[in-house]
């Protein structure tokens, strides 16, 4: 399908992000991006007004509902607003918006459904990462992802990814599950593009930590982690759909 026919929103999702999500969404290139929306998961800082004023649309939750459940509304969002591709991004600066069309125009262009940002191919970049984070994104979730879906990847947990938002009308992804709220909606969505057939590739793209011990990462040790590996298990094990 040519570029042209695609409409693509870039979302961010953020939770007290000032200072970060301002210069997030400036680096987003409006050439191919039709909108940037950020959902403000009941931050208590200047994030929404920071990124209103960035340019892009807010939505402010009054309650924190996790990031699992503010993507999946970005995801009807899309649906609903008639936009045919969406790109996920972190809204704290992590990324950059630059980036986007790595993992953007193969879907655009070149037929993909699904594209993975990998920091750890040829061309991708990473700085200033921890240790143990390190070790969880290169060696332990890639391992036991790869085992479970057949399909030799090297960056599973990274959330900078673009998606065809047409893949949603197949049933067989249930994004309605409650369990899916937190962290598990990301690999559940990477894992079933990969087991149901889609076509799915990684790209190059950078990952950079602020330097310091502020801003790392807001996942706390243990439970999260087993949040992002609990769905390649369950979906793995036949004990989820």
């Amino acid at each position: 399908m040519p570029q042209q026919e695609h409409k693509v929103l870039v979302f961010l999702p953020a939770y007290n992000e000032k200072g970060k999500i301002g210069r997030a969404v400036r680096s987003i290139p409006r050439g191919l991006v039709a909108e940037v929306l950020v959902i403000d998961d009941a931050s208590t800082d200047d994030t929404a007004r920071e990124a209103r004023e960035a340019g892009a649309k807010v939505i402010s939750n009054e309650k924190r509902e996790g990031v699992g459940s503010i993507i999946r509304r970005a995801i009807y969002y899309g649906r609903e607003n008639g936009f045919s591709v969406l790109v996920v991004m972190a809204g704290n600066s992590k990324d950059d918006g630059r980036e986007i069309p790595n993992v953007c125009v193969p879907v655009t262009s070149g037929g993909f459904d699904f594209v993975q940002g990998s920091r750890f191919l040829k061309g991708g970049a990473y700085a200033a990462m921890p240790f143990y984070r390190l070790l969880a994104t290169k060696i332990v979730h890639p391992l036991i992802f790869s085992f479970f879906t057949r399909k030799r990847v090297t960056d599973s947990t990274n959330g900078f990814r673009a998606i065809r938002l047409s893949i949603f009308d197949d049933k067989r992804i249930n994004l309605q599950q409650s369990w899916l709220d937190k962290y598990e909606l990301e690999p559940y969505i990477f894992f079933k593009a990969i087991r149901l057939g889609y076509k799915v590739r990684e790209a190059p793209v950078s990952k950079i930590y602020p330097p310091g011990k502020v801003g790392y990462t807001k996942m706390r040790p243990i439970l999260d982690w087993w949040s992002i590996l609990k769905p390649v298990f369950l979906l793995g094990l036949g004990l989820e759909k």
